[in-house]
């Protein structure tokens, strides 16, 4: 059975790449292992995010919000495949991955920049993680292994539209 590392990236790597792992590592074990990072790190997990993450029924061990350059050494994991969650890092100069993996830009919603009541916050944290697990979900449902390289690309561009 392959194996694929998947790898979120993010600017602040406090959010929307956390909640990507989480639900990666919970919804596509054992087949898949999911890291995150990020350009610039904040250095915390924002709360909101571990809290939905916990909402959901997800493990929360082991995040910790980290420099994408932790996955450019040649002892670290390989990607299979890299993911942009937000804007930002979409358009920044990324690292060099070794292998060469497929990437997609899957921008969602920034729920850390949402002003206004603890309810209207916490709504857009819960909308990021749901937009992030059907996305999450319809990647899962790829059949990778009859699919070539040229219509996986196809497909998880197309997924960051849905």
């Amino acid at each position: 059975m392959p194996h694929y590392n998947v790898l979120f990236l993010c600017t602040g790597n406090s959010s929307r790449s956390i909640m990507a792992e989480a639900i990666m590592n919970r919804k596509g074990g054992p087949i898949f292992t999911a890291y995150s990072s990020g350009s610039h790190p904040s250095g915390t997990v924002r709360p909101e995010a571990l809290r939905q993450i916990e909402s959901a029924g997800l493990s929360t061990e082991g995040l910790r919000s980290k420099s994408w350059e932790e996955f450019t050494r040649p002892e670290s994991p390989h990607p299979s495949f890299v993911f942009t969650v937000c804007d930002t890092a979409a358009k920044e100069v990324c690292p060099i991955w070794p292998g060469q993996p497929m990437t997609a830009h899957w921008g969602v919603p920034d729920p850390a920049a949402i002003v206004g009541t603890p309810e209207e916050i916490e709504r857009a944290f819960r909308d990021t993680f749901s937009i992030l697990d059907r996305r999450i979900s319809l990647f899962l449902s790829l059949p990778l292994s009859t699919l070539g390289q040229l219509a996986i690309q196809k497909e998880i561009d197309r997924i960051g539209h849905q």
